[in-house]
């Protein structure tokens, strides 16, 4: 059997293998939450669904990833660097979802977690050099690669968590993440690394038909922390070691979504003197509900721009017609959702609109008569 063949059946395996574990564990996990007591309950702060809804799905989504990277990928140091740090992500992202940690519990839980990747050698080496004149295309970061490192890896775990405010967005957008790197990784000859996304993409699409809205259970501080942190080291691992442009903006588009939502909450934050890590209604899917859509446009909306950014991705590595035809297809949803969104929001459908429920502004809290059941609200 020819080895490209080889790889692509392992990868598509990978993926089973994770759908399905994933796919059937999550009633399992369902009722171990709600026994255990992991359950997002309506009236705390900033939740309006109406009834009591599990969470820790992300458990569901961890085996289907740990067991498909047993079977399918190499265990190389790396990997058990990033599994072991998987494994701390998930028992505080329990813990948390039973007890609620303080912020900075789950921070030195983050921070031990990419300290160990670190220490088996996933490292950021290099970074782009600014000055796209220069002869060099990377700059050698020395020993301000640890720092830089962990960095990334405790940013790119908490972007994915602070997107986790509507039924499905932060699993769908993570699924499209893992895809556009699996195929780069493809692209670049990493079999290991598309090995590791294949698995982790499966566990996402396995718990998603169970988080769609109206979402059956919540991924919690398990799921999302999982996800941002395994997307953040197999991102090093795979594509930043490359010392090319297209490698080092590949994760950064892949990624863009969750990054660009952190990063503008944060100047939001300071620019109203408020500190960085208070909660408030101002992250992208908020607004796109407060302007009139639903909550399934809303992630609708995010899935595609999600999706036109991982193309964009894989554009800048590819050549020929192929790069075209992709460029194509980016312009395409790009005019597709601003025409939705515009459509949308200046002309809403009476029937539309009466179903709609818009989340409170900053400044004046108002609670709609009735309520979406399942808008999930994190306090991030």
């Amino acid at each position: 059997m020819f080895p490209e063949l080889q790889l692509w059946l392992r990868v598509l395996l990978a993926v089973a293998v994770a759908f399905i574990l994933a796919f059937g564990s999550t009633p399992i996990v369902k009722a171990f939450a709600q026994k255990v007591g992991a359950m997002d309950n309506p009236g705390e702060a900033r939740r309006i669904h109406t009834h009591p809804i599990p969470r820790m799905g992300g458990m569901a989504i961890f085996l289907g990833f740990l067991v498909s990277v047993i079977l399918f990928a190499e265990i190389s140091k790396p990997v058990q660097g990033i599994l072991i740090g998987s494994v701390i992500i998930v028992a505080a992202g329990i813990l948390d979802d039973i007890i609620s940690l303080r912020w900075w519990l789950k921070l030195i839980a983050q921070l031990v977690a990419a300290i160990i990747a670190v220490a088996h050698g996933v490292t950021i080496e290099g970074i782009m050099n600014p000055n796209v004149f220069a002869a060099e295309n990377t700059l050698l970061i020395g020993y301000l690669s640890i720092p830089v490192t962990v960095l990334w890896i405790v940013g790119v775990t908490n972007a994915v968590n602070l997107i986790d405010g509507l039924d499905g967005l932060a699993c769908g957008v993570s699924a499209i993440s893992s895809v556009t790197m699996l195929i780069v990784a493809l692209m670049v000859a990493e079999p290991n690394v598309a090995l590791l996304l294949a698995a982790l993409a499966g566990g996402c699409l396995g718990f998603i038909p169970y988080n769609l809205n109206p979402a059956k259970i919540f991924m919690g501080d398990t799921g999302a922390l999982l996800l941002g942190y395994v997307l953040a080291t197999v991102s090093i691992l795979g594509l930043f070691k490359f010392y090319a442009i297209m490698t080092f903006l590949v994760p950064v588009l892949a990624l863009a979504l969750p990054l660009f939502d952190t990063i503008f909450a944060i100047v939001r934050r300071v620019a109203h003197g408020q500190s960085p890590m208070a909660p408030d209604r101002g992250h992208l899917h908020h607004r796109l509900i407060d302007h009139g859509l639903s909550q399934k446009q809303a992630v609708a909306v995010l899935y595609s721009l999600s999706a036109m950014m991982g193309l964009t991705a894989v554009v800048i590595c590819t050549t020929g017609k192929l790069r075209l035809l992709l460029l194509g297809i980016d312009a395409a949803i790009a005019v597709a959702v601003g025409i939705f969104v515009y459509e949308t929001i200046e002309h809403p459908a009476s029937d539309h609109m009466a179903d709609t429920q818009k989340l409170p502004d900053l400044h004046l809290v108002e609670m709609p008569e009735k309520p979406d059941e399942n808008i999930k609200e994190k306090a991030e």
